[in-house]
This record gives structure tokens, C-alpha cells and sequence, in this order.
């Protein structure tokens, strides 16, 4: 019987997709044999990954905090439920310098998603605010998610980094294009046929692979990405804070040596990267 080999696609507007310049390029296995044909998505791809999350976002703001919740918790069970196939993901492309189990990345992201869940309708409370003013006016400051975000994971710890920029983005009612590890590309498409079964409406998490070099310009300068989140080199910092001032989007930076197991990663202030403050003035009495 001959084995049949997996396809790789990448998850965008809640369909597997190929990349639309139909390139691929190989990827290997960490001893070193050929694993799967890897989409290296273009530009065109990125722009057409905005329009899916720009539909999808508004639904999912509207969305209620508690709603938002019951979705995380559910994606954390389905992931428990495939961890061992998530585990020899990761075995596949796992790095001699790797100092963690693929066991241990899969347990922490699993942990971590329940973390923002919990935090999905609790986080207003220690972001917004009520303010005392000198007027008759009763005033408060509530927090609004910004639109779209892109994401640019780094090469290490491919799941829990990329799922780590992504759960503040969601959490807080936005939409994610995200471009997985270029590296170790495998574990994104398979947490693509997660959230496809999962009941995180399709569009809100977009997943692309290839060349860095190709997209972070797009990602720097397209104008409906409200904030992007990325590791990146020095060079690469400089090119995106460029590309992103012409556009007025805001730039959350990470160094490259980044502990992405770290608990720091689980505060509620991460949120506030991909929020925006709305105050209120109230009027009182007549």
C-alpha cells in the first residue's frame, strides 16, 4: 500500500488555502529527511488574510467577554484531546539547542489559553477605570479592541510563542494575521485544523507560512493592520516601526531571547497592547 503524504495548507477565512503564487519550499525533518511542502505565502496572500479578518472581526468584538471565554476554554480542550499528535509536531522540527520537551510546550500553551479564557470577561476591570473629575459629570474610561493585528512568531517554541501573541489579541475582540516560524512552520498548520473545528469563528485567526523577508514590509504598511506584534532582529525592528509610522499602527516589539514559558506572559496587561481607551462624560442631575 503506499502511504499517502499530508498536504500542508494554511487556515485563513476559516478554509485551507494554498499560498496564491502556488510556491511551497521544503521542510525537514529534525533528523534531517524530507518532511512536507511547505505554502510560501505572498503578499497577495497577506492582503487577502486582512479582508478575511476584517469580516470576521466585527462579529467577534460584538461578542460577549463570557462568549469569548466558553470559545478559549473549548480550543484549550481540543487541543488536550490531539496533544500527543501537537507533541510529535514539534518532535518533527525540533532543534538540537532546544532545551524543552514538546511535551512541556503543548501542556504550557494549553495552560495558557485557559489563562487568557479566565481573563476574557475579568480584564475591563483592571484596564478601565472610573475617574473623578471636578465637574458634575460621572466619567469612566472602557477599553475597545483596536481591528485587525498582525502577528510575526519567531522561530523558537513555534506553538507557545505563536499562540502567545495571538490569545491577547483575541481575547480583547480583535482579529489576528498571524505568520507562523518559518523553521518550524508544521505545528501552526495543525493548530489550523484546530480552530477549524473548534468554534472560534472562522476569519478571527488567520495562519500564514513562509519568508519573512517577503511579507514584514506588508505587514509594516498595510493601512487596515491596527498593531503588529512581533521578535524580531534589530533591522527588522527598524523596517517595520518605518513602514508601520506612515500608517499610525502601533508596534509591540519582543526580543529575540524572549522566555516564552515565562508565567510574566500570562498578565492581563498584555491585553492593553491591543486595546484602546474610550472615556465616557456622564452628565449629573439637571
Amino acid at each position: 500500500m503506499l502511504p499517502i503524504t499530508k498536504t500542508p495548507k494554511c487556515y485563513v477565512g476559516g478554509a485551507f488555502i494554498r499560498s496564491e503564487s502556488g510556491r511551497v519550499y521544503e521542510m525537514h525533518r529534525s533528523s534531517g529527511e524530507f518532511f512536507a511542502n511547505i505554502p510560501r505565502c505572498t503578499r497577495k496572500d497577506v492582503r487577502n488574510a486582512v479582508e478575511a479578518a476584517a469580516k470576521a472581526g466585527a462579529g467577534w468584538a460584538k461578542r460577549t467577554p463570557y462568549n469569548r471565554a466558553q470559545i478559549l476554554y473549548r480550543l484549550a480542550e481540543m487541543l488536550e484531546a490531539r496533544a500527543p499528535e501537537m507533541a510529535a509536531a514539534l518532535e518533527e522540527c525540533r532543534r538540537s539547542v532546544d532545551t524543552t520537551s514538546p511535551d512541556q510546550e503543548v501542556r504550557t500553551t494549553i495552560d495558557r489559553i485557559v489563562h487568557f479564557a479566565g481573563w476574557a470577561d475579568k480584564y475591563e476591570q483592571v484596564l478601565g477605570s472610573v475617574n473623578p473629575v471636578a465637574s458634575p459629570h460621572f466619567n469612566f474610561t472602557v477599553t475597545e479592541p483596536m481591528g485587525v493585528i498582525g502577528i510575526l512568531a519567531p522561530e523558537d517554541a513555534p506553538l507557545l510563542a505563536l499562540m502567545t501573541l495571538i490569545l491577547p489579541a483575541i481575547t480583547s475582540g480583535n482579529s489576528v494575521v498571524a505568520l507562523a516560524s518559518h523553521a518550524a512552520p508544521y505545528p501552526s498548520i495543525l493548530l489550523g485544523e484546530m480552530l477549524a473545528t473548534s468554534d472560534l469563528p472562522g476569519g478571527v485567526v488567520n495562519l500564514l507560512t513562509g519568508e519573512r523577508t517577503e511579507m514584514l514590509p506588508t505587514f509594516a504598511t498595510h493601512e487596515h493592520l491596527r498593531a503588529v506584534a512581533a521578535t524580531t532582529t534589530q533591522e527588522e525592528a527598524t523596517a517595520l516601526q518605518q513602514g508601520a509610522a506612515e500608517s499610525v499602527k502601533r508596534v509591540i516589539l519582543h526580543d529575540p531571547e524572549t522566555d516564552w514559558f515565562s508565567n510574566r506572559h500570562d498578565s492581563p496587561y498584555a491585553l492593553r497592547d491591543f486595546t484602546e481607551a474610550k472615556t465616557v462624560w456622564h452628565p449629573i442631575g439637571a
